[in-house]
């Protein structure tokens, strides 16, 4: 067996909600979808090389699932970019509130929470000591 990507994939609570936040405020693309009777039900979502698969799952009928509220809990992405800090910058300018860029292991840090808890963090490389915030080197 030869595994070549992984793309994670999250239940959802309020796909309209997760599809504005991913798309609107996050700057992701559809890269595909599925609607039934006009609803969106599925979709493959990108930016740059990463994926993300969102679903909105039924509560009631044959193929139901339930989920507790903070579904997110302990499950954290960590997506490598060109430029963590612009990206810092200009969901914040759309919106979003994301955590101020600071230094770890070498790289630039932000990180946010989507509308049903999970953690994404977007990183790049690092020309600031270790620990540095955003606010004390510009």
């Amino acid at each position: 067996m030869s595994a070549n990507k992984v793309v994670p994939f999250f239940a959802v609570k309020d796909m309209a909600q997760s599809v504005a936040f991913y798309i609107e405020g996050l700057g992701f693309e559809f890269e595909f979808k599925w609607e039934k009777d006009g609803l969106l039900q599925f979709c493959n979502l990108q930016i740059g090389g990463t994926n993300l698969m969102l679903q909105q799952f039924k509560t009631e009928e044959h193929d139901a699932r339930q989920f507790s509220d903070n579904k997110g809990e302990g499950v954290s992405l960590c997506f490598f970019c060109d430029d963590a800090v612009g990206f810092y910058r200009d969901v914040r300018s759309r919106g979003i509130v994301a955590s101020e860029p600071q230094v770890g292991n070498g790289l630039w840090v932000t990180s946010l929470c989507d509308p049903d808890g999970y953690e994404l963090q977007f990183q790049s490389p690092a020309d600031a000591a270790e620990g540095s915030k955003l606010s004390e080197v510009e």
